[in-house]
């Protein structure tokens, strides 16, 4: 009776799978049809084809500009992340030592905590030391947010590296430092490569710690939220939503090809 039950299970798992993805992702996909609409209103049926809403957003300096500071931070953020959890990756794979898991349930809290309560703690810290709301805030704020990320995706890549690789590197007589750049990086590259796409995609998407921590400088996210106040904008919102939605998705599915085929690589040495 047992194995029926099982089997029983097994056979509703892929359709209770499937109704949850539907209904997590067909309102998202909701958005890029309603941006080819040639009317405003988001009904059906659809008034007509147009390509207008996505051509008009090249003449919003406002939005041009909120899409170079998202760039900007996504960039900056990326790299913080990426070098932090690089040393911080490397130290709890390769190292043993007292409050190792401590220290790694310490960077990885941020990923767990609820997003606003991060932010108001930021802003208040920030706001005590006297520091003016800008974009360097939000890269500061988003760097400790991403940093998990990027220690997931980098912890992984370090646990596969062969460390016999480092000692022989140094048995021939290069330095520590040499050993870390010419040996070390060049083999976790796929890692390092895959966390800088993710913590980007995760600072272009981020909306919370923007809105709290940038100021007189929106960011892209913060923009559109603006702007979903003002029903005559909704279709650009909406056109510049999907662009969002298409590189996120692009940017992501890259990352994880990268870190399979780095794991691939890894097995099967």
């Amino acid at each position: 009776m047992s194995g029926r039950h099982g089997i029983a299970k097994s056979r509703w798992l892929p359709a209770y799978v499937g109704l949850y993805l539907a209904f997590l992702y067909l309102p998202i996909l909701l958005l890029p049809i309603f941006s080819f609409n040639n009317a405003a209103a988001t009904t059906f049926p659809l008034a007509g084809f147009t390509l207008k809403w996505y051509a008009s957003l090249w003449s919003n300096t406002v939005m041009l500009e909120a899409a170079r500071n998202s760039l900007f931070v996504g960039v900056c953020v990326a790299i913080l992340s990426t070098s932090l959890g690089i040393c911080a990756a490397r130290a709890i794979t390769r190292y043993r030592f007292r409050g190792r898991e401590a220290a790694n349930g310490l960077l990885m809290a941020p990923l767990f905590l609820p997003e606003i309560i991060v932010a108001v703690s930021l802003l208040m810290i920030i706001l005590q030391i006297g520091i003016e709301l800008s974009l360097a805030t939000v890269i500061f704020g988003q760097t400790v947010f991403c940093l998990p990320y990027a220690m997931s995706v980098l912890t992984s890549g370090f646990e596969g590296f062969d460390r016999s690789l480092e000692e022989a590197s140094l048995d021939l007589g290069e330095t520590a430092f040499g050993t870390f750049r010419r040996v070390t990086l060049p083999v976790v590259a796929p890692a390092i490569v895959s966390s800088l796409l993710v913590s980007f995609t995760i600072s272009l998407d981020e909306f919370i710690l923007a809105f709290f921590l940038s100021g007189t400088e929106p960011t892209l996210p913060v923009y559109i939220w603006g702007q979903l106040r003002f029903a005559a904008k909704l279709p650009g919102v909406l056109a510049l939503g999907s662009i969002m939605i298409a590189l996120s998705i692009t940017l992501l599915t890259v990352a994880e090809i990268i870190r399979r085929r780095a794991e691939r690589r890894i097995q099967g040495a």
